[in-house]
């Protein structure tokens, strides 16, 4: 679109995203490891959530690109866009019903099944089975969500615009505030309503006022061939990122006998762990990629660094939210650690909406990359302020730095992709951007979780510390990916 954006298109455009991420923000760091905790062995809960977040993220991976190349496609007179927010949204509504239905089973095992699968809960069964589908539902959503900007906002505005979509992101974490001691208190059924009233509004605002142009014709190019690339992407980086969570978990194993000095354990816990996710992060995008888009893969270097920028990033500051909850419990001590996991959020969401305002518009003024460096840097800073905090304030301060560089990330990262993508196929492109997304929780989680079970086994807390640090050093690397990148 190219006449320029008014005051209150910033906002309808954007508003989607913040019901997407309150829905995410409640049940990727409360809901879903307060289920796990229930349902698991205290001393497996993080690899048992790990191994649900990867597979739903897995799902979602495949799901969100293939969403946003059809909507690119879509001739339909409601819009390129809307038809697929409107089914997706519906669709996540009816699958939050199976996530709350897990609680209905505890205590219930699926004994019918062959060994060695006979003693899995149906509590977590069903879990697992909800996250994946309303992963799938919710990636439909974003996936042609994603392709608003690109398709309405002139490039001069995309900083701006893109500024409002992080606030609108990170505004999601203020029903947190209350949502947490819901959770506390075992209300997960009032809960479920709670995020499926946040989902449903703003989906209202956005099918009513925003205006598309259709589309005439599809664009050419068969669609089974694009859509066989984007689940070959899925496949290859899932094998990748398993493989090297394989090889970490066989590394650190090892550590846990044999060597007297628990100092040099968590060390070489430490190095095994980064080496890990670093390595299938960059081997992951640049393969995933190259299936993904094909030939044109090797003319759109810039667009692949952006990626394995965005997922050094993603799958540090994801990987610190969705084991936050359990972080305050295990080695603070905390009595109400859902309670105490919303305050950060929200402490977070506070930093986060003014650092977003003003880094979107200066991108628009000095560029995007100084900006995703100071992020990256900046938020190393505070994750190595949140290990060595003696104390929940500590914590609190910690929270806050990481929020200014999470507001300066996300404002400054989605104008960039915005404008390395080619603008005909930008929910294609954006879409297979999701390595970045589901990949972050599938190498963060992934990896960090089995390892974090393998370190506590030595001493109860200690996993976290380690997992921790490699997050601060995946934030020091994702300032260091954007080098080649040139705007």
């Amino acid at each position: 679109m190219d006449r320029p954006l008014h005051r209150h298109e910033y906002f309808t455009i954007n508003i989607s995203w913040w019901g997407l991420s309150a829905a995410t923000g409640i049940i990727t760091p409360v809901l879903l490891p307060t289920l796990v905790a229930l349902f698991v062995p205290w001393d497996q809960k993080n690899t048992y959530l790990a191994a649900i977040r990867v597979t739903s993220l897995a799902i979602a991976m495949a799901i969100q690109p293939m969403a946003g190349l059809l909507s690119d496609r879509s001739t339909l007179r409601w819009g390129r866009r809307r038809p697929y927010i409107t089914a997706g949204t519906l669709l996540s509504l009816l699958f939050l019903l199976v996530i709350g239905a897990s609680s209905c089973f505890r205590g219930s095992t699926l004994g019918w099944l062959p060994e060695p699968l006979s003693g899995v809960s149906a509590a977590v069964a069903m879990l697992l089975v909800g996250m994946g589908l309303w992963q799938a539902a919710a990636n439909v959503a974003q996936g042609a969500l994603q392709g608003l900007i690109p398709d309405l906002v002139r490039e001069s505005q995309r900083g701006r615009a893109s500024g409002v979509k992080a606030v609108m992101e990170m505004l999601a974490a203020l029903p947190l505030l209350f949502v947490g001691r819901l959770v506390d208190a075992g209300l997960i059924w009032l809960t479920i309503g709670l995020v499926a009233m946040f989902v449903t509004v703003p989906w209202l605002i956005t099918i009513l006022t925003v205006r598309e142009q259709v589309l005439e014709a599809r664009p050419p190019g068969r669609i089974g061939a694009l859509l066989l690339r984007l689940i070959g992407l899925t496949s290859l980086f899932v094998v990748i990122t398993q493989a090297a969570s394989w090889a970490v978990r066989f590394g650190a194993t090892g550590l846990t006998h044999g060597q007297p000095d628990i100092g040099w354990r968590l060390a070489a816990a430490g190095f095994i762990g980064l080496v890990g996710m670093a390595g299938a992060i960059v081997a992951g995008v640049r393969l995933g990629t190259r299936v993904g888009i094909g030939r044109d893969a090797q003319r759109q270097g810039p667009f692949v660094w952006w990626v394995t920028n965005r997922l050094l990033f993603l799958a540090a500051l994801g990987s610190i939210q969705g084991f936050a909850l359990y972080f305050l419990s295990d080695v603070h001590h905390l009595p109400n650690p859902a309670a105490a996991t919303t305050l950060l959020a929200a402490a977070v969401a506070a930093c986060v909406i003014p650092s977003a305002l003003a880094s979107g518009a200066l991108a628009d003024r000095i560029g995007r990359k100084p900006l995703l460096v100071l992020a990256g840097l900046v938020a190393a800073a505070g994750t190595f302020l949140l290990i060595l905090a003696p104390g929940l304030p500590w914590i609190v301060v910690s929270a806050c730095v990481l929020g200014v560089a999470t507001g300066t990330f996300m404002a400054t990262s989605w104008a960039m992709g915005s404008d390395l993508v080619p603008r005909q196929e930008a929910g294609r492109y954006l879409g297979i951007s999701n390595l970045a997304g589901a990949g972050a929780g599938i190498v963060g989680v992934g990896i960090g979780g089995p390892l974090a079970d393998l370190v506590n086994a030595l001493q109860p807390g200690l996993g976290y510390l380690t997992v921790f640090s490699i997050y601060g050093a995946l934030f020091l690397l994702s300032a260091a990916a954007l080098v080649p990148v040139k705007e």
